[in-house]
């Protein structure tokens, strides 16, 4: 039994021996060279391209199982520029035997060099990759596949352990053509190095690359990724350099990678030019700003958390120029989206932001006040898809300190924004704005294919002159001002806006004027003609104390039948209407004269002259002009001799310094005063 054992241990030890001797000298002998053509068909045959291997190649079995091939090239197939699709000049790998007993994976090197790959898109859309494989045939998935692969995923990785001192891409460019757009893009000089792979330690990665000559750098640590790999968190640390101007910073973590894939990661972009990292990408800037300055100082910072079925961004800070943006957002539902979003802004110009219109010979200002109509016809003019607006729920508000738009400052924006079942409500909308305050509410319904949306407006005490100097750089109308109004509207487009708009309101003006005309001028022109007064030169206005005007709107025509304005020297009513469709105005002033300052304010009828005036042109050139034709048509006897009566009551030096006040007596009758007028 003993020399059994003995000989049976020397066998086993010179089969062992032998078994050594064969995997470390039979690969020496092999003439791989004869099987290269084999491998090439077998590749050309799965892959539907063509395929070549270089003279080098080597194998080996013990120690470590090695895999060596030179001059990799895979074909890109008939009608494009390159013959190549891939090629690889070296590729290596080098994995131990013996741990593979153990369910251990250790791998020595695992080497790519200088890999080109070209991917091409023909004028007609043919791209190089389609094809390559056989075609799978499409099935339906039963409910055997399904729990099939559901029990799949809840497995862990089949191996125990995995050690990779060294994988490493170097030398890797990629191409991308579109002939089609003409788009070209290419990735030279990448190299990818990953060290101490394992699934105790963190993977320490180096990726550096230029894209388009811009050079790109990710460098960091990943992991460890546990000893039972997709169940544990694996920690996240990486900086990504671009362009040579955007640096951001990645800190977090990838939790339940295998089950339900999770992101909690720190997010920091430090300082950088928006303008200057397009023009590294070769891109340019969408937006040509008034002042060149802006978008060169943008910082971020924020906090991401999300999976497939939500994400969060709180501890949100956009630095941006002079101005400083806190935000938080969450999304979830995304098939049907359920958003909610805050949203502070200390304060910014816009205007800096602005296109600059001073080339086109406009100011920005007159560019929005005289908007330029669009040709498009309706029916050529693609319609809105209102769909997405309708399954979406949100609910934002946004916060501003101080906001300047158009020339306009804008003070303690509060805006609330809800959103559900196709019904857009934003209320508050209130503001602060020259030294007066605006609450507002917008309610728009998109249910229907046109959108129809309900306006309420109340505001307080707004200075309207200095408003319309910085928005419109016109004098109109100063005051106080306080309005109240409803209004509602249907479409999107400016044109059927306005030819739908309905609804009023009132306007209330006190302690103001009305700026470019004078509504006292008859009266001074006849003094003027009568040698009474001289010409002045200062800029026509109408001082009042109370400006009311009460207005209805109709299909886009604006109707006023009681406005009324109270002056030292007349009392006014108005009535007419404005077209918003062709911005044309139809009023028409009546003032009811006073002959004297005293009781400005009061209630008492006063004698004077009945003069009405016509307001007619568009919005941007009104025209005023008196009614002389309807104020010859009247008996005015009474009124003139009463206006006679207070013109020659003292008497006036004319230009000349003599008196006229007999001259006029014997001079001035109804005839004389109507010449006067209509002279």
């Amino acid at each position: 039994m003993k020399k059994f054992l003995k000989w049976l241990l020397i066998t086993g030890g010179i089969c062992f021996v032998v078994l050594i001797a064969a995997i470390i000298i039979i690969p020496q002998f092999i003439d791989v060279q004869k099987y290269k053509p084999l491998i090439e068909q077998k590749v050309s045959n799965a892959t539907g391209r063509s395929f070549t291997l270089g003279d080098e190649i080597d194998i080996s079995i013990f120690p470590w199982v090695g895999l060596k091939l030179t001059d990799l090239h895979l074909g890109s197939g008939a009608g494009f520029d390159k013959k190549d699709m891939v090629s690889v000049k070296e590729f290596e790998v080098r994995l131990k035997v013996m741990p593979l007993l153990s369910k251990k994976i250790e791998i020595k090197r695992f080497v790519m060099d200088n890999p080109i790959i070209y991917i091409e898109k023909t004028k007609a859309g043919t791209a190089n990759w389609q094809g390559i494989g056989k075609k799978e045939q499409k099935q339906e998935k039963t409910d055997k596949t399904r729990e099939k692969e559901k029990s799949s995923k809840d497995q862990t990785m089949p191996i125990k352990a995995l050690l990779v001192n060294n994988l490493s891409i170097t030398n890797c460019q990629l191409t991308y053509v579109d002939h089609g757009t003409g788009l070209k893009k290419q990735i030279s000089n990448l190299n990818l190095n990953l060290k101490d792979i394992s699934f105790e330690k963190p993977i320490g990665v180096s990726l550096d690359a230029d894209i388009d000559g811009k050079p790109v750098s990710l460098k960091g640590k990943l992991g460890p990724i546990g000893k039972e790999p997709g169940k544990d968190n694996i920690a996240l640390d990486f900086i990504l350099k671009a362009l040579e101007e955007l640096e951001i910073k990645i800190d977090g973590n990838f939790i339940d990678p295998l089950k339900n894939p999770t992101i909690d990661l720190d997010l920091k972009a430090s300082q950088f030019s928006l303008k200057r990292l397009f023009a590294a990408m070769n891109i340019d800037f969408p937006l040509k700003t008034k002042d060149p300055d802006t978008l060169e100082k943008v910082s971020l910072k924020t906090h991401i958390k999300g999976n497939s079925n939500s994400i969060s961004i709180s501890e949100g800070v956009l630095g941006l120029d002079d101005s400083k943006i806190i935000f938080s957002a969450i999304a979830k539902e995304f098939v049907k989206p359920d958003l909610k979003f805050n949203l502070k802004l200390d304060q910014i110009d816009l205007d800096r932001y602005l296109p600059d219109s001073q080339k086109d010979g406009k100011t920005s200002k007159q560019v929005a006040s005289s908007p330029e109509k669009t040709t498009t016809s309706d029916s050529s003019r693609k319609k809105t898809d209102y769909g997405p607006l309708r399954k979406l729920i949100l609910d934002g508000k946004i916060e501003v300190g101080k906001l300047k738009a158009h020339g306009a400052t804008i003070e303690n924006v509060d805006i609330h924004i809800l959103a559900k079942n196709g019904i857009i409500t934003i209320n508050p909308l209130d503001l602060d704005l020259y030294q007066g305050s605006i609450k507002s509410k917008l309610v728009t319904n998109v249910n229907k294919n046109t959108p129809r949306t309900k306006l309420t407006i109340n505001a307080n005490n707004i200075q309207a002159e200095p408003l319309l100097k910085d928005t419109m750089e016109k004098e109109l109308i100063a005051g106080s001002l306080k309005a109240r109004i409803k209004l509602a509207m249907t479409g999107e487009e400016p044109d059927m806006i306005k030819q739908t708009l309905n609804g009023g309101g009132e306007l209330l003006f006190t302690d103001g004027a009305i700026i470019g005309i004078d509504l006292t001028n008859l009266v001074q022109n006849i003094k003027i003609k009568s040698g009474l007064e001289a010409k002045s030169g200062e800029k026509p206005r109408t001082d009042f104390a109370k400006l009311t005007i009460p207005f209805s709107a109709k299909n886009g025509l604006i109707y006023t039948e009681k406005t009324s304005l109270i002056s030292p020297l007349i009392r006014v009513t108005m009535k007419g209407k404005a077209n918003l469709v062709n911005e044309e105005l139809d009023l028409k002033v009546v003032p009811n004269f006073v002959a004297t300052l005293k009781g400005q304010g009061d209630t008492k009828q006063r004698s004077g002259i009945m003069v009405p005036v016509l307001i007619t042109g568009t919005f941007s050139s009104p025209k005023f002009r008196p009614d002389l034709k309807s104020m010859i048509t009247k008996d005015l006897s009474k009124d003139v001799k009463a206006l006679t009566k207070g013109l020659l009551k003292d008497n006036v030096p004319n230009t000349a310094g003599k008196s006229v006040k007999e001259d006029m007596k014997k001079q001035i009758d109804v005839n004389n005063l109507l010449n006067i007028l209509t002279d």
